[in-house]
């Protein structure tokens, strides 16, 4: 099943990725500061998946953990079955960060073409790659400027752009539009929804914006206050493809994003029990 149409096949197939039983504590003093406490869930091919959870609940921890940028302290990451030691060869990271993930000395196109140049490609398959990315984005006449030539937008755009040339079997998102205004942020979701479904790609994205996860998404992951453990993995129902205006105005919408928001602002309940169990909402 195409990952822009009706059902749930993404969610009952076998995952692609696995995070079971994720702790991790940075070490503060000599002593171990528990920032993730068990935290397990999965995302199937194809499907766009959220994280979500209040400010300092370890989202982008959780990421980078997943994305074998850091090691966890205890627990398992699973990408194809295999377990995650290091940053797997078929993954890419959007970071929030554009200013810093670009090189300025580098032109578009070479920014594009910079992990391009790891896989061996030739270079009629690079300038390929780099020309239909490029114009996925809406940059196909920016080629040639260099990132400081282009607003923060556009910037963002040539990240996602680098991502996506690459082909990776996932693609993760660490609050890519926070550091853009309400208009462009809008246009860069409907932008990577347009990329998601022309790739069928497999999308894991970090966000502290509940309309734009409920908007997004297949599932939302809702992360509880720190030390985090999921709250409730909520499937949305919701048609695509989706509209910036009708689909934000209809009610069902409207009440997703109010479960999302009850349960990031509910107070923790340190029962000692693990995070709830995929599939299912936390009890009010």
């Amino acid at each position: 099943m195409a990952p822009w149409s009706d059902g749930d096949a993404r969610v009952t197939s076998p995952p692609m990725l696995e995070v079971n039983q994720l702790r991790f504590a940075y070490l503060v003093s000599n002593a171990q500061a528990l920032a993730i406490d068990d935290v397990s869930f999965s995302v199937s091919a194809g499907e766009f998946v959220s994280i979500v959870g209040p400010s300092g609940s370890g989202k982008t921890t959780l990421l980078r953990c997943v994305a074998g940028l850091m090691l966890p302290t205890d627990g398992e990451i699973r990408l194809h079955g295999q377990v995650v030691t290091d940053v797997p060869e078929d993954l890419a990271v959007v970071f929030q960060d554009y200013g810093r993930s670009l090189f300025p000395w580098l032109s578009v196109h070479d920014n594009v073409d910079m992990p391009l140049r790891r896989l061996r490609l030739g270079r009629d398959e690079r300038d390929s790659r780099i020309r239909a990315a490029l114009t996925e984005v809406g940059l196909s006449e920016a080629a040639r400027k260099y990132p400081w030539q282009l607003s923060g937008g556009m910037q963002q755009r040539v990240a996602i752009a680098r991502a996506i040339a690459y082909r990776p079997s996932i693609l993760m998102m660490d609050e890519p539009f926070a550091s853009v205004d309400a208009q462009t942020r809008a246009d860069l979701q409907d932008t990577t929804l347009d990329i998601w479904r022309a790739h069928a790609s497999t999308v894991l994205f970090v966000t502290h914006d509940i309309d734009e996860a409920v908007y997004l998404s297949d599932r939302v992951v809702v992360l509880s206050r720190p030390p985090a453990q999921v709250e409730a993995v909520i499937p949305i129902d919701l048609s695509r493809p989706r509209d910036q205006v009708e689909t934000r105005a209809a009610p069902r919408f409207v009440d997703l994003r109010h479960e999302v928001a009850r349960l990031i602002r509910r107070p923790k309940i340190d029962s000692g029990a693990p995070g709830q169990s995929e599939g299912s909402t936390a009890p009010a």
